[in-house]
């Protein structure tokens, strides 16, 4: 089933979901003619945007919002955290070509900040789905939470069949492992995927962790994973800065733990434009360089 499929079948149900977009239709452009009135385009204003599904969702309404993740997070700012965050509203926001799927995009249309941002705002939850089957798989819990969402759009093909039922702030263990763990969420896994059975091949055991959401984290497995294996990667296509890496050291800190951590993300800058393929080999994401880097770190640890 697709993102289009599920959302058609979720607002079928659900006379009080309402789909908008700021001219973003290429993952839902078939629902114009089933949702009739139900189905809003701003154009190119992602403030608008948000003002707008704050409205509706004022009035009972469930909006679930579509822009370029790029620029709903960053030139709406304002409006998700007044409007939407410090009013509590149910608004869903899903944020297309997050991270490395802008590719060839340019500077301006990366949204590397993005997790950063979002996580910052009162009551956000923020949702990063592996790939489009487990996007579908978590689309019911994002239109029933009672809180605002921020959902990394990622319609990608699935490297690996996810274990269900999800549960927001639940990790998806894929493989145990006692040397090294990796704490991946994303597109990403499947180059996390790729990296670890190389590692196992050079006899290093494995622990894959797929987060899925960000916020809530789950806390309680990255404990585990801290205390169990002898070093944790967080592997991530988001500034290094206020990420995955951030909020694992924010855990350490709260909870007293120490444990070495090597973080794989973008140091501060933005990436390459180029295909998906040739960026991350440029910058340094590919499995085997993953891999390459996890083998260095160990042999210096």
């Amino acid at each position: 089933m697709t993102y289009e499929q599920k959302l058609t079948e979720l607002a079928a149900r659900d006379k009080h979901m309402v789909v908008l977009t700021a001219e973003n239709r290429a993952a839902i452009r078939g629902l114009p003619a089933v949702l009739g009135e139900r189905f809003i385009d701003v154009g190119i204003c992602e403030q608008t945007l948000i003002g707008t599904a704050a409205g509706l969702a004022l009035r009972g309404r469930i909006p679930v919002a579509h822009a370029l993740a790029a620029f709903v997070v960053m030139r709406a700012f304002e409006f998700i955290r007044t409007d939407v965050g410090i009013a509590e509203l149910p608004v869903k926001l899903v944020g297309g070509l997050p991270g490395f799927l802008s590719e060839a995009n340019g500077p301006t249309h990366q949204a590397i900040e993005d997790v950063a941002l979002m996580r910052s705002i009162p009551g956000m939850q923020v949702f990063c789905p592996a790939d489009e089957d487990e996007l579908v798989q978590v689309l019911p819990a994002v239109i029933e939470n009672p809180r605002p969402c921020y959902v990394r759009f990622n319609d990608s093909r699935a490297a690996v069949t996810h274990a269900a039922p999800f549960e927001a702030g639940k990790a998806e263990v894929i493989c145990e492992g006692s040397d090294v763990s990796i704490l991946v969420y994303g597109f990403l896994l499947a180059e996390a995927l790729q990296a670890a059975a190389i590692l196992e091949r050079r006899r290093v055991s494995v622990r894959l962790i797929n987060l899925r959401t960000l916020r809530p984290l789950d806390e309680a497995a990255i404990i585990r994973a801290a205390e169990e294996t002898s070093m944790l990667v967080t592997l991530e296509d988001h500034q290094i800065t206020g990420g995955l890496y951030s909020m694992v050291g924010e855990l350490f800190l709260k909870n007293d733990r120490r444990c070495s951590v090597l973080p794989i993300a973008l140091n501060d800058k933005g990436f390459k434009p180029g295909l998906l393929r040739d960026a991350l080999e440029f910058e340094g994401f590919t499995g085997a360089q993953i891999a390459d880097r996890i083998l260095g770190a160990l042999s210096i640890h």
